[in-house]
């Protein structure tokens, strides 16, 4: 175990001598290297008060992302889910209701999509269950029904509401 001698507490950290040069002090007359136009040149955009260039700007020529083809669509509609397996519910014992709390818990689904879970049909299931989730894709509610499971699509704002109620 370490002594007291050998602890150094935040208070007596520096920097290594000589990686922290005092700040340059522009516009303080021509003694101090950077007096006069302080650095800036003379006239032009550039040596004015307030200048700053927006990102992708190039001089006034026509910017390479006005320049460049533009591809593709971006849905501004889309759900954002966590997509989860019919597969992936063998964790969970019969009868069981299993919510996207649940799914949460048990390490199923590791991070809530905006609109909350899925199921999709990928894997079987063996067991009924009760599921309540905000969609879910045909097939899957088909094998959990086979199962002698159900699914319900609730809204995740009612699920939310639910346990404090």
């Amino acid at each position: 175990m370490a002594s007291d001698k050998d602890f150094t507490g935040l208070g007596d950290l520096r920097a290594t001598p000589g990686s922290v040069r005092p700040k340059t002090r522009i516009g303080r007359g021509t003694g101090s290297g950077r007096g006069k136009t302080s650095g800036k040149g003379h006239k032009g955009q550039k040596s004015r008060s307030g200048y700053s260039r927006r990102p992708g700007f190039e001089g006034g020529q026509m910017p390479l992302q006005r320049r460049l083809p533009k591809r593709g669509f971006r849905n501004i509609f889309k759900k954002d889910f966590s997509e989860v397996n019919v597969g992936r519910l063998d964790r969970f014992g019969a009868g069981t209701e299993v919510d996207s709390a649940a799914l949460r818990a048990s390490g199923v689904v590791r991070k809530l999509g905006a609109n909350g879970v899925k199921l999709l049909g990928s894997g079987s299931i063996d067991r009924p269950l009760t599921l309540k989730v905000q969609g879910c894709s045909e097939s899957a509610r088909r094998k959990i029904e086979a199962a002698g499971g159900s699914v319900e699509i609730v809204s995740l704002k009612a699920q939310k509401k639910e346990p404090s109620a």
